[in-house]
């Protein structure tokens, strides 16, 4: 393990791509480990990645948290590690038997004279920093330079990381007629104006998108907004999510912070339009909070913290097992950082092609904690 070490520590500075674990030793558990580095307020971090399921993982660390993180999974988790940096490239490989075999050999210059350390290096971003985005600007995440405002990078980066999970979706969308999005609870639209820019903007997409909210003023500066950018295809509607009627097909429905129940209302209306893609990131789940009662789990419930977060966790997990039962390939994955938000979930549904919707039992579970929600009651007619 001596080698091991001496090969992360020279690994863990400026000059790394990235570091990958993978070939677990355990069916279960972690299945690979990834990371690189990031820039954070002018300080080399690295940041980590971790597989588990269908669900990843991230978290900032030091270089010496990185070589305890990656040295400690080499010994008890995983077969093999691969290492690249702008100087070399290395495989290290454990036997059965506990013994670490490590090849290594010179990286070739080219690609490392294409990049320099940034946080733009380690993470390159679909809308880059130093390019003017007009939305950005008139939204106050970006200056008239291009910059990001400092206060808000955050924002900066959950617009990225939500790009993201377009770009994963984007092949499923049908590329020979109008793509129909509807944005529930859309609020300052941030991620709205994202979406419709990257789709249409970038990739050329043919696409309507309608942004709904509650908020009147909200609604009318964004639209204010879309006709000074002359996107044609994107509008803003005041309405409630429950109410919403008029569409006979939409292709993406995606729901932001729709607060409680609003949720359920805007994941049920896409099971009935046979949407392809629902992306959802819940807010405020209070219902289940206010129903559950199980005297097995009463010591960790009499908390109110605890009963909080267990509801809202759990109210995800039966909205992600009711869209698998009505015929979704569902993830939850995680949206962004949890110091950043609490609201850190983010479901990701895909429907799925030609098989029977799955018995997930969760109707057992629902018993057990004697709760019943409005997202249950909604799909059963």
């Amino acid at each position: 393990m001596e080698e091991l070490y001496k090969l992360l520590q020279e690994s863990l500075n400026e000059r790394l791509y990235q570091i990958t674990a993978g070939g677990p030793r355990k069916k279960d558990g972690t299945v690979r480990l990834k990371l690189r580095p990031v820039m954070i307020k002018d300080e080399l971090c690295f940041q980590l990645e971790s597989y588990r399921g269908n669900q990843v993982f991230h978290r900032n660390v030091s270089a010496a948290e990185a070589m305890e993180e990656m040295g400690k999974a080499m010994e008890d988790s995983f077969r093999q590690l691969d290492v690249e940096t702008m100087d070399f490239q290395a495989v290290a490989l454990v036997s059965k038997k506990g013994k670490i075999t490590i090849k290594k050999k010179k990286s070739g210059g080219e690609k490392a004279k294409e990049l320099s350390l940034s946080h733009n290096r380690a993470k390159k971003y679909i809308l880059e920093e130093g390019k003017q985005v007009p939305f950005l600007v008139d939204l106050g995440v970006q200056t008239q330079a291009g910059r990001i405002v400092k206060s808000r990078y955050d924002k900066f980066r959950q617009i990225n990381r939500f790009l993201e999970f377009i770009a994963d979706i984007m092949p499923i969308l049908p590329k020979d007629r109008c793509v129909r999005i509807i944005d529930f609870g859309c609020g300052k639209s941030y991620l709205t104006f994202a979406m419709y820019y990257y789709l249409h903007e970038l990739c050329g997409l043919d696409i309507r998108v309608t942004g709904l909210d509650l908020k009147k003023e909200v609604i009318r500066h964004c639209q204010e907004l879309a006709d000074k950018y002359g996107y044609e295809g994107l509008e803003f509607l005041q309405g409630d999510i429950a109410d919403y009627s008029g569409e006979e097909k939409v292709d993406m429905v995606v729901t932001l912070h729709a607060c409680d129940t609003a949720t359920d209302y805007a994941l049920y209306k896409a099971v009935r339009w046979n949407a392809e893609v629902i992306l959802s990131v819940p807010c405020c789940q209070h219902e289940m909070n206010r129903q559950i009662a199980c005297d097995i789990l009463k010591p960790a419930l009499k908390y109110g913290l605890v009963k909080e977060r267990m509801s809202a966790l759990l109210t995800d997990a039966l909205r992600g097992n009711l869209l698998e039962e009505a015929g979704y390939d569902t993830q939850l994955l995680e949206f962004i950082d949890m110091e950043h938000t609490p609201k850190n979930i983010l479901i990701r549904a895909v429907k799925r092609k030609g098989t029977k919707p799955a018995d997930t039992g969760i109707q057992e579970m629902t018993d057990f904690l004697h709760v019943h929600t409005c997202l249950q009651e909604l799909l059963k007619q």
